[in-house]
């Protein structure tokens, strides 16, 4: 089993028919798409040298050649390491070294300080994919597609942990197959006639999504922007029709606002899965409106990706069901490749309504976490996920997602753990204890906030915090806001009580 042949298996049934676009402009076959990624499976494996297993990380912006290079690296029997483009330089150079990573393409030429970071990972090789001696690669000798067991990593995910060191999330052949093939009865059912756009970052979840769309010869979009633009989305939708995309929830505010207010055309656009965050009632019944019933919602983790529970086009449709209310504020039922539970301390399911830790098992559900036995253990017991999320499942197998007993921030879809924050706003002098929250954003879900308790005597500019977390991590996660407070609010044990912290602007006049 290896994911190569699902291209592998379109390219002979229809070589001719598109497959890779950029923006409205000619496509690259099916065929020529199978053809350049065997022949980067070559030079994978004979020019560069690499071995069945090597770990091969992507970073780089959304572009036509990354479903090329994806395709290339399973082609050649190796795992691919997909890296969020917004990360710091130091975050990934974490990565690169943990996964061992001995090839990495990134867009551009990184300059000087971006290598710095990133000489700690040993024998890592970079190329450039805009430089044009990258294009080597697709000249080379074709190859046979190298067979993989069910059970071999194909996909490396790096996921933050709550303790602000990254964990990478080991994706199997079988998993990322079960996850495919559960998108046609859970989520949608993909056409030829279909044309995919990725809007939000390949790395990630919209990326994962190629694998339906292969399967069925469909078309993929990169737009031209390499992001998310609701003209560029509507313009798109129009060339191609029966346009999908995956978008987090402030991305389909976004496009809500824009038909809305400019009265845009959308009826090429067939389907928007939304997950990655929260998405309140009044937004979701507003996007029916705008939209029409085009919507999805999916619910999934990196260590279950993309398949934990799906809420359908047709619940979110059927507007007469006496549920609806408390449906469309679900995250809808378990997809048919998993078993999902609501759970107690001891495992033990809970009756319909009660809450609990959300608990997966299934085909999806991750090997475990790579090089971290001890995470691996904590995460998967008695056969089962541990989400972290706290739920309740009605009688009808809905599950509605109550809390997260992780205090992780979904911003824009971005997950953010507040501890990585703290840990780097803790080394300025001036900052004796800090607690990081998320803070409800009509715009972004959640924008990440830090209580901040000042050394005696001590004070510092905020743009002396910002320079401080710039350094150090991604900007989308740096707060968008620092409150000076006299002592953070703690229980007997001295643990910071998180749940005082945001009643400062859902009770302001308790504090």
């Amino acid at each position: 089993m290896n994911l190569a042949h699902l291209l592998a298996r379109t390219a002979r049934v229809c070589p001719e028919r598109p497959a890779v676009a950029l923006g409205e402009g000619e496509s690259v076959s099916y065929g020529e798409l199978f053809r350049r990624a065997a022949a980067t499976a070559g030079c994978l494996r004979s020019a560069l040298g690499l071995r069945t297993g090597d770990r091969v990380a992507l970073f780089m912006a959304n572009r036509p050649r990354y479903l090329e290079l994806l395709y290339g690296i399973w082609h050649a029997g190796l795992v691919a390491v997909p890296i969020n483009n917004k990360l710091h330089a130091r975050e990934v150079a974490f990565i690169l070294e943990n996964s061992a990573a001995s090839l990495l393409f990134v867009a551009g030429d990184p300059n000087d300080d971006w290598r710095l970071w990133c000489a700690s990972a040993a024998g890592l090789r970079i190329i450039s994919v805009d430089d044009p001696e990258s294009l080597r690669l697709t000249s080379g000798e074709p190859i046979a597609v190298v067979p993989r067991a069910p059970e071999d990593l194909a996909w490396l995910f790096y996921t933050s942990g709550t303790t602000g060191q990254p964990k990478g999330v080991m994706l199997s052949q079988r998993n990322l197959l079960a996850m495919t093939l559960a998108y046609f009865p859970d989520v949608d059912q993909a056409t030829p006639a279909d044309s995919i756009v990725y809007a939000a970052p390949m790395s990630h979840g919209a990326g994962m999504y190629n694998f339906a769309h292969v399967l069925v010869g469909a078309r993929h979009v990169v737009p031209a922007s390499g992001g998310f633009d609701p003209h560029e989305i509507l313009s798109l939708a129009r060339r191609f029709g029966q346009v999908s995309l995956f978008a987090a929830p402030t991305m389909v505010r976004r496009l809500v606002d824009h038909v809305a207010d400019h009265g845009a055309d959308c009826s090429g656009i067939k389907t928007i899965v939304y997950g990655g965050g929260p998405m309140y009632i009044e937004d979701i019944r507003r996007a029916l409106d705008v939209l029409g019933d085009r919507l999805v919602q999916i619910y999934g983790q990196g260590e279950s990706p993309m398949t934990i529970t799906a809420l359908a086009r047709r619940h979110l449709a059927d507007r007469a069901h006496p549920r609806y209310r408390e449906r469309i504020a679900s995250v809808g039922v378990a997809h048919s490749v998993v078993e999902v539970v609501v759970a107690d301390a001891d495992d033990q399911a809970l009756p319909a309504e009660e809450i609990g830790e959300v608990l997966v098992r299934g085909d999806t559900v991750m090997a475990g976490y790579w090089r971290n036995p001890e995470a691996t253990a904590a995460t998967l017991r008695n056969d089962w996920l541990h989400t972290g999320d706290l739920g309740s499942l009605d009688a009808d197998g809905f599950l509605t997602l109550r809390d997260r007993s992780k205090d992780v921030i979904i911003s824009g879809g971005a997950n953010i753990y507040p501890r990585e924050v703290e840990e780097v706003l803790l080394r300025h002098a001036a900052v004796a204890e800090v607690s990081v929250v998320g803070r409800p954003s009509a715009e972004w879900g959640e924008e990440v906030v830090a209580f901040v308790v000042w050394r005696p005597g001590l004070c510092a500019p905020i743009a002396e915090l910002d320079r401080l977390c710039l350094g150090s991590i991604a900007r989308f996660k740096r707060p968008r806001d620092y409150i000076p407070v006299a002592a953070l609010p703690k229980n007997n044990y001295g643990k910071v009580l998180k749940t005082a912290l945001r009643r400062h602007w859902t009770q302001p006049g308790e504090n």
